[in-house]
């Protein structure tokens, strides 16, 4: 665990934001990692059965896909990608589902419009419409409802966390407030007031310091007590490893778990997710058992 205390911080100086939060900057090899990720997502859909573009809302970027899985009643792992909630597609990361299908658990991987044209407000609220879809869906689609979790990576985190502070009856009637029973935060962003300062980013994102505090989960309190995993890769900047640092004190109740991932970067962490045997592959699968 991060043992600094993660209330404090350096002053959020342009220059301190762009450097501790411009990932793909900080890594020689992203464009070659995220060109991979493309591809594999591609060799994915090519080899595996797989419910594409299934419309959860009225626009055009409320699709997602579902890699089902024999499993009767399966328990089903929602993946949420990040891309600072203005990049990427859901189509990049269908190579997260193989290993998990082949372990008993469905995934499903939605997508949400894109900043500056979709605020993240909206984002949010497109999740939660994706959610709700699916939890309405579960018997026609061969998955158990009271068994949905969902895991995200870097504004995918974020939004993974909203799903735990959702009050879902208060969305729909027809929703119990425990909709989600877990979720796997990989690299999240929770406090999103370093972003207002971040010049490389907030141009599409167009954050104050008030939007910034309500979009936050560090700020909110969750709705219910199911369970949180976290994991920040070892070479990550250090306000990515106070971000989970600070979810998990102010989530205490919550957040019952952070898993080492020493050595991955940024990108690399997330990879990790679909390697069978890594910390964070064996982490998810004992979320879900956990919480069965």
């Amino acid at each position: 665990m991060h043992t600094d205390d993660p209330d404090l911080h350096p002053p959020y100086t342009a220059d301190y934001c762009d450097r501790e939060y411009n990932a793909r900057a900080a890594i020689a090899e992203a464009p070659r990692i995220l060109a991979s990720w493309t591809e594999r997502a591609a060799v994915t859909r090519r080899q595996r059965a797989g419910l594409l573009d299934l419309p959860y809302g009225e626009s055009a970027a409320e699709r997602l896909d579902i890699f089902p899985t024999p499993r009767d009643r399966a328990p089903l792992l929602v993946y949420i990608h990040g891309g600072y909630w203005r990049a990427l597609d859901k189509s990049d990361f269908s190579w997260v589902a193989p290993a998990f299908v082949d372990h008993g658990v469905a995934v499903a991987v939605p997508n949400y419009g894109l900043a500056p044209a979709t605020p993240i407000e909206e984002i949010v609220r497109q999740m939660l419409r994706a959610l709700a879809w699916l939890y309405r869906k579960a018997e026609n689609l061969g998955f158990d409802p009271q068994r949905i979790y969902v895991s995200g990576h870097s504004a995918g985190g974020h939004l993974s966390a909203m799903m735990i502070a959702a009050i879902w009856s208060r969305f729909a009637a027809d929703l119990p407030d425990n909709l989600v029973k877990g979720a796997l935060a990989i690299s999240g962003v929770f406090d999103l007031e370093p972003l207002v300062h971040a010049p490389f980013l907030n141009g599409d994102l167009q954050l104050d310091v008030e939007r910034a505090s309500t979009l936050s989960p560090a700020r909110i309190m969750p709705a219910t007590t199911a369970p949180v995993y976290t994991a920040v890769g070892g070479d990550e900047s250090s306000e990515f490893k106070r971000q989970s640092a600070l979810l998990a004190k102010r989530w205490k109740r919550n957040v019952v778990r952070e898993v080492p991932m020493a050595g991955f970067n940024h990108l690399t962490v997330n990879e990790q997710l679909a390697n069978p045997g890594s910390p964070l592959f064996d982490a998810a699968l004992e979320l879900v058992q956990k919480t069965a």
